[in-house]
């Protein structure tokens, strides 16, 4: 059957011999690409009368949409919460590297800084489409300064700022800029935070809640003023109580508003949360779990010192410490591995696991159309995985942009 040029001459990929995820099963069905798009296979026989031009046996692989990783503070040696020269060329290594482990978005994260830090750095972060060249860049997540000095876990205490009258302004002259801001985690009980967290949400920022001592009914009323998301939940705020359970509650809450859901970020690394309390959230309200890697500059990187922006960090095994200290900071897990661990900690199928890590986030950032699913029309960035959720290939706008080199492919 020969192609119908009419609608385009870009090439019709066709990938057979794979199980997709798609409607939360995997389906055993061929995927079809063409210019970066999931392609409706119906239409093109029916309407179109075209045919693939090139056809690529996945020897019975998963299919996934990539990975969205919206917490993530470096690797590889790079720490986004270091103003440097080569930031861009530092940003760069990192989106180049995570593709091995099935990223292909992400937001840079920036903990807690000086303004001159933000002033600096900021503007050198761009939004971009992911490629051969690495990873998409969704936009940056500010994690802190304005959060609680009881709860700031690894981040320093003499950068952590309180809004003062004219929040929104305050904050804006910290930051410098919210040009290519996607995240802000805020504490919500913090004076004059509704303001900011409706600001925020009016310009289409996603506002998380951590690193915070909220009661419930201060968690309850951000969500109402607009926040969305709940940065690495257990981690930097109060334990769950059964008379106040604090910000864990909002995974059960009856005030959160009708149409809207509450994610949570979860670092799955087997060190930050024990598996009991990952099985209780992902038990009490899956479709928000969002997985996140919360990595640092020392992923990838032998143990030993490290930064996360203002400290001084070590790396013993799976464990950072800010140092000589036993204040975690951060994790070295990659995504792929907190997919796993995921999976193998709650019992959970493979759709599950690896939804908490693509179609989860992507709701959670409103690109869901595009983003996080295999759906027609969507973009065609997806892994190849065998059935233990190892990665072997990954695909960016259609393209291969890396594969395992043993595969004999």
């Amino acid at each position: 059957m020969p192609s119908n040029k009419s609608v385009s001459d870009a090439p019709i990929v066709q990938f057979t011999n794979c199980r997709i995820l798609r409607s939360h099963q995997l389906q055993r069905e061929d995927l079809w690409v063409r210019e970066g798009k999931i392609l409706n296979p119906e239409k093109l026989f029916f309407d179109e009368k075209g045919s693939a031009d090139i056809q690529l046996d996945c020897k019975d692989s998963i299919i996934a949409p990539g990975f969205i990783d919206v917490q993530i503070n470096g690797g590889f040696g790079v720490d986004f919460s270091l103003a440097t020269d080569d930031f861009k060329s530092g940003i760069g290594l990192v989106s180049q590297k995570i593709l091995s482990h099935g990223v292909t978005s992400f937001c840079p994260t920036l903990v807690t800084s000086p303004p001159s830090v933000y002033h600096q750095v900021l503007p050198q972060i761009s939004v971009r489409n992911g490629g051969a060249h690495g990873a998409g860049i969704l936009g940056a997540h500010l994690e802190g300064p304005f959060i609680s000095k009881e709860k700031k876990g690894a981040h320093p205490e003499h950068c952590l700022r309180t809004f003062e009258a004219g929040a929104f302004q305050d904050l804006l002259a910290t930051y410098g800029s919210l040009d290519c801001v996607r995240i802000v985690t805020l504490a919500p009980e913090m004076k004059r935070s509704s303001e900011v967290i409706r600001e925020l949400t009016k310009r289409g920022i996603c506002v998380s809640l951590g690193h915070s001592v909220a009661n419930l009914s201060q968690a309850e009323e951000a969500v109402q003023h607009g926040a969305t998301f709940i940065t690495h939940l257990f981690n930097a705020m109060l334990p769950f109580h059964h008379r106040d359970p604090g910000i864990v509650g909002l995974l059960t809450s009856d005030k959160i508003p009708a149409g809207r859901r509450v994610f949570y970020g979860m670092i799955s690394d087997g060190i930050h949360t024990n598996p009991a309390a990952l099985r209780i959230a992902h038990r009490a309200h899956p479709k928000g779990l969002v997985l996140v890697t919360d990595a640092i500059a020392g992923m990838g990187l032998a143990p030993g010192r490290h930064t996360l922006g203002q400290q001084v960090v070590e790396i013993d095994g799976l464990n950072t410490y800010i140092a000589g200290t036993k204040t975690l900071s951060g994790s070295v897990a990659t995504m792929d591995t907190c997919v796993r661990h995921f999976q193998e900690a709650t019992g959970c199928s493979a759709e599950t696991a690896l939804e908490a890590a693509s179609l989860h986030p992507a709701k959670l950032l409103g690109i869901e159309h595009k983003k996080g699913t295999l759906n027609y029309d969507s973009d065609a960035d997806f892994l190849m995985l065998n059935d233990s959720l190892y990665v072997q290939a990954t695909y960016i706008a259609g393209e291969e942009v890396w594969r395992q080199d043993a595969l004999g492919m």
